[in-house]
C-alpha cells in the first residue's frame, strides 16, 4: 500500500511536505553553522594564540637587550635560574599585577623560553646541539647597540597547547552542539507547528473547493486574521456567494421566461381552439387577435436575445458623434401627444447641443423604453420631467415621474430582469420585466450610467451620466 493510501483524512499532504522541507533546512543549517564555528575557533583560537606568543617574545627580547646593555654579558642569567623567572615575569607582566590564570600564564611561562649567547651557547634551556627540540622553536635576535648579543627562542603555541587546545576546543564544541541541538529541537517544534496550521488553512479550502465544485454553493470559509490566507477565503466566499447569487437569478430567470411565455401561448391556444369548435368565428378581428398575441411573443423574444447580446458582449452598437439633446428633444417630443393621452403633462430642458459618442437608433430604443416604464406605472394625472445637465467632462439625463414611488430598499432591483415591484403586478399594467434591464444594457452599450433614486415629484428618478465626446463638432450658424 503507497503512503499516499496509508495517510488518514486528516492528515495534510500539504503539512508533511512543508514539515519535511522546514525542518530538513533547518537541520542542513545547524550542521553548516556548527561546522563553520568548529573551524573558525579552531584555526582563529590558535592564531590568536600566536600572535600573543610573538608579542610577548618580541617584549622579552627588548627586556633582554636593556639588560645586556646595562649589565654587559649574561653571566648573571647563568649563574641564577631564579634572576630569569623574575626577568621574565617583570617583562611579560610589569608593575605589581599577578600573572593571570589559565592559558595566559601558561604561555609567558620562563621554561618555554630559551636564551643562547652570541657564540650560540646556550644561557638558559637548551644546548645547541639538541636539533630536535630546536627545530620545533622559533628564534629572535637580541641586539644591543645595534650588535647582536644573543638569541631568544620560544615555544609556538601549537606545542605549548596541544592538551589544552584540544581540552578548549572540546569544551566549545560540546556547547556548540548543545546549541545546534536546541536549534534544532526548535526548529522541529517550530516545523511541526507551521506545517500543521497551513496544511490545515490549506486542507479546508481543498474540501470547500471540493464542494464548490460538486454545487454546494453555500460554502464558506471561516475568515480569520489579516494575512494573505485571510484575504483568499474572503475571495473564496465572495465567489461562492457570487455562484449561489448566479444559480438562483439563473433559475429565477429560467422560470420567469417559461411565465412569460406560458400566458400568451395559453391565450393563442385557447382561440385557436375555440375557432376550431366554432365558438369564435374565423374572422379579421379573432385573426386580428390572434396577430396582436404573436406580435407580443415577438416582443418579448426580441428583448430576451437583445439582453443576451449583451451579455456577450456582442450588441450592435455603431458609435458616432450625436448630438444627445437633439436625440433626447425629437423622441419627447414625437411622444408629447401620446403621454398627454395617458394623463401625463410632459416637462423638457434639454438644452443643446450636447455631443457625445452614440448610436441614434440605440438611443432611440432607450428612451421608449423609459416613456413605456414612466406609462406603464405613472398614476394618471401624473408628470415626467426630463433634464439634460452639463457636469465637467459628462452630461447627465434626469428623468423624474410622479407617484407612485418606489421603496428604497427595491432600487437597486429595478434593472433586474423580469423583475417587478409588486408581484400582483399584470402584464398588461407592467409589461414583461425587461424594459429597464434593456434600457440599462442600452446605456452600458454608450459608457453611460443608469441609477435610480427617488424623484422630488414623489415617483422615480433615473440619472443617465454619459461621457461627453472630446471633439466637439463645430456649431451650426443660423440665419
Amino acid at each position: 500500500m503507497s503512503i499516499r493510501r496509508a495517510l488518514p483524512p486528516a492528515v495534510s499532504r500539504l503539512g508533511i511536505k512543508l514539515f519535511l522541507i522546514i525542518l530538513v533546512v533547518n537541520v542542513v543549517i545547524a550542521g553548516l553553522v556548527f561546522v563553520a564555528v568548529s573551524r573558525s575557533l579552531d584555526q582563529g583560537f590558535i592564531e590568536y594564540l600566536d600572535r600573543t606568543q610573538t608579542q610577548r617574545a618580541e617584549t622579552l627580547a627588548r627586556g633582554l637587550a636593556d639588560e645586556w646593555a646595562w649589565r654587559g654579558d649574561w653571566q648573571w642569567l647563568r649563574q641564577s635560574p631564579r634572576a630569569w623567572r623574575q626577568l621574565v615575569r617583570r617583562q611579560l607582566w610589569p608593575g605589581d599585577a599577578p600573572p593571570p590564570e589559565g592559558i595566559e600564564r601558561r604561555l609567558g611561562d620562563p621554561r618555554h623560553f630559551i636564551l643562547h649567547d652570541a657564540e650560540g651557547l646556550p644561557v638558559i634551556g637548551l644546548p645547541p646541539d639538541n636539533d630536535l627540540e630546536a627545530a620545533e622553536l622559533r628564534w629572535l635576535p637580541i641586539v644591543s647597540d645595534g650588535r647582536r648579543v644573543g638569541t631568544l627562542g620560544y615555544r609556538p603555541p601549537q606545542q605549548l597547547m596541544a592538551r589544552m587546545d584540544r581540552i578548549f576546543l572540546a569544551q566549545q564544541r560540546r556547547n556548540l552542539a548543545i546549541i545546534v541541538a536546541a536549534l534544532g529541537l526548535a526548529s522541529l517544534l517550530l516545523a511541526g507547528g507551521l506545517s500543521w496550521w497551513l496544511g490545515r488553512r490549506a486542507r479546508g479550502m481543498t474540501l470547500a473547493t471540493r464542494r464548490l465544485t460538486e454545487g454546494d454553493y453555500s460554502t464558506r470559509l471561516p475568515e480569520r486574521g489579516r494575512d494573505e490566507l485571510s484575504r483568499l477565503a474572503h475571495d473564496f466566499n465572495v465567489l461562492a456567494a457570487t455562484l449561489e447569487a448566479s444559480r438562483e437569478a439563473r433559475s429565477r430567470w429560467v422560470s420567469d421566461i417559461a411565465h412569460e411565455l406560458r400566458t400568451p401561448l395559453a391565450v393563442l391556444r385557447g382561440e385557436i381552439e375555440a375557432m376550431q369548435d366554432g365558438v369564435r368565428a374565423l374572422d379579421l378581428d379573432n385573426l386580428g387577435s390572434l396577430a396582436q398575441e404573436v406580435g407580443q411573443l415577438e416582443r418579448l423574444v426580441a428583448d430576451l436575445r437583445l439582453l443576451s447580446q449583451s451579455d456577450a458582449g456582442a450588441l450592435e452598437v455603431h458609435l458616432a458623434p450625436l448630438d444627445l439633446a437633439a436625440s433626447l428633444g425629437t423622441r419627447l417630443d414625437e411622444a408629447g401627444s401620446w403621454l398627454a393621452d395617458q394623463g401625463i403633462e410632459l416637462e423638457v430642458e434639454v438644452p443643446g447641443p450636447a455631443w457625445i459618442r452614440g448610436d441614434a437608433q440605440r438611443l432611440r430604443q432607450l428612451w421608449t423604453n423609459l416613456l413605456d416604464n414612466t406609462c406603464a406605472y405613472t398614476r394618471p394625472p401624473g408628470r415626467l420631467r426630463v433634464r439634460l445637465e452639463t457636469e465637467g467632462t459628462h452630461y447627465r439625463v434626469r428623468w423624474e415621474d410622479s407617484a407612485p414611488g418606489v421603496p428604497g430598499t427595491e432600487l437597486p432591483r429595478l434593472t433586474e430582469r423580469l423583475y417587478r415591484v409588486e408581484g400582483s403586478r399584470s402584464r398588461a399594467s407592467g409589461g414583461s420585466g425587461l424594459g429597464l434591464s434593456i434600457a440599462a444594457a442600452l446605456a452600458r452599450a454608450h459608457g453611460a450610467e443608469m441609477t435610480p433614486s427617488p424623484s422630488s415629484l414623489g415617483g422615480l428618478c433615473w440619472s443617465l451620466t454619459f461621457p461627453a465626446f472630446a471633439d466637439q463638432p463645430p456649431r451650426e450658424d443660423t440665419a
